[in-house]
């Protein structure tokens, strides 16, 4: 019983080792005001190659991107699709603790 609550313990480790090396970024956006906006961004950004997520807090005008293992999103590139969406890219990161590009390189 013990050994096979240590294997299920260690495939789950494993598990939520393999979803954190997903490179996450963190983008501040200046411009939403409501729900539509964010629904706009999100519609844009999901278009990215790579992009596998896209959580936008309008209260905080901040928008979080995950992009697939091996796949970056350049500074760049996050503020084409943010001036596409119509918005500006006020702020750039790599999210804490995530694997990334090397600041999105």
């Amino acid at each position: 019983m013990i050994r096979k609550l240590t294997l299920l313990l260690a495939a789950l480790i494993t598990s939520i080792t393999v979803l954190a090396a997903d490179n996450q970024y963190v983008l501040g956006v200046d411009g939403l005001a409501c729900p539509f906006c964010g629904y706009g961004i999100e519609k844009r950004l999901n278009k990215v190659d790579g992009v596998t997520d896209v959580q936008v807090d309008v209260g905080e005008s901040v928008v979080h991107v995950t992009m697939q293992e091996g796949k970056v999103l350049t500074e760049d590139r996050a503020r084409q699709a943010v001036d596409e969406a119509g918005f500006t890219l006020r702020s750039y990161s790599v999210a804490e603790g995530r694997t990334g590009g090397g600041n999105g390189q």
